[in-house]
């Protein structure tokens, strides 16, 4: 040989034809005569895929279900409505909550994201920051800050836990067969990226992607079903009531379809964690397709999971003095408290 390898398009396809994975195993230098093998042995098992089948039995196996087929379509369709809306949005002086030098609180309307509410608020700092986040459909309160300083103290009271915070969610499914309930899971993103229920023993472990499951708890209280219920204020502590630890799948509870009415005191922050932890109940958030919610109920359509951020109680940052907001009920909330 007097040269550098060189191969032609028929001695390629030759190549690839009966070993696909040949060509992407060998790596060839550019000086002349030199090559080198690539990680052969794991190639070139005789067994690759039991081989694989091993590698995924030690992921954790998430407990709830993959994400309905319909809900991309529809998820695609929310998220397009809403970026045409963030052109024209304009926040409402009656959106805000709270206003002092340090700390803005706004009330968020369902189908406008974070990032929207704090272009429409540029004029009030130019460091404003978002202190906490709300999904795009889901309503309430949002607080930002005005400064690096207090958005890092702010930041730090959060990952403490030392934040408090209440939701009020509307949701479809069998009545529960308790008042108050603590649910305590895992959370993680499985295989394909979307955000999963795991079984508490699993916290730790690593996922396919690289992360890991974390802790994840909520507490439930029933104000409503069907109706029969009523409106009362926010417990101080968030009774915890009976306590599920998460270790298997969920069983579908019989029943009839009812409206339920739940106020929720998360003590963790993950993704999407109340609307989970809703569908590892049976009782999804109406609107919520992600998570088996109805996207008709009772006649109507409903384009965004009826999800309502309703106090956040915390130590002001600057002042030391204690605060507590509130959110206004949206309608879908006053109305079926009324029925």
């Amino acid at each position: 040989m007097s040269g550098p390898v060189q191969f032609h398009e028929r001695e390629k396809k030759k190549l690839a034809s009966p070993y696909p994975s040949l060509v992407t195993m060998l790596s060839f230098d550019p000086k002349p005569f030199v090559f080198s093998a690539v990680a052969m042995s794991g190639s070139f098992s005789h067994h690759p895929e039991r081989k694989t089948a091993v590698a995924a039995e030690n992921y954790p196996v998430p407990l709830s279900p993959p994400l309905p087929a319909i809900s991309k379509q529809i998820e695609l369709s929310r998220a397009m409505t809403a970026s045409s809306n963030s052109s024209i949005f304009s926040l409402s002086p009656s959106d805000i909550l709270y206003h002092d030098d340090h700390l803005i609180a706004v009330n968020k309307h369902h189908g406008i994201y974070c990032e929207t509410l704090l272009s429409s608020l540029a004029s009030q700092s130019h460091e404003l920051h978002l202190a906490n986040r709300l999904d795009r459909d889901t309503s309430g309160i949002l607080l930002l800050t005005k400064s690096h300083k207090v958005a890092a103290k702010l930041v730090k009271a959060f990952t403490e836990h030392r934040v408090k915070k209440t939701y009020i969610a509307l949701c479809t499914g069998p009545p529960p067969n308790w008042e108050q309930v603590t649910v305590r899971s895992g959370h993680g993103r499985s295989k394909f990226g979307a955000w999963r229920v795991y079984a508490a023993s699993d916290v730790g472990r690593t996922l396919p992607g690289g992360s890991v499951v974390r802790s994840m708890e909520t507490s439930f209280e029933v104000l409503s079903v069907n109706g029969n219920g009523s409106f009362r204020e926010v417990s101080d502590s968030g009774n915890e009531g009976n306590v599920l630890v998460v270790e298997e799948k969920a069983v579908k509870e019989d029943g009839d379809e009812s409206e339920i009415v739940v106020r929720a005191y998360p003590r963790s922050g993950r993704t999407h964690q109340i609307r989970l932890h809703c569908q590892y109940l049976g009782i999804s958030i109406i609107g919520d397709v992600k998570y088996e919610g109805v996207y008709e109920w009772k006649g109507s359509t409903h384009h965004a999971h009826h999800l309502h951020a309703e106090t956040l109680s915390f130590e002001h940052p600057v002042t030391g003095l204690d605060v507590m907001l509130r959110a206004p009920l949206p309608l879908w909330a006053t109305q079926a408290f009324q029925h």
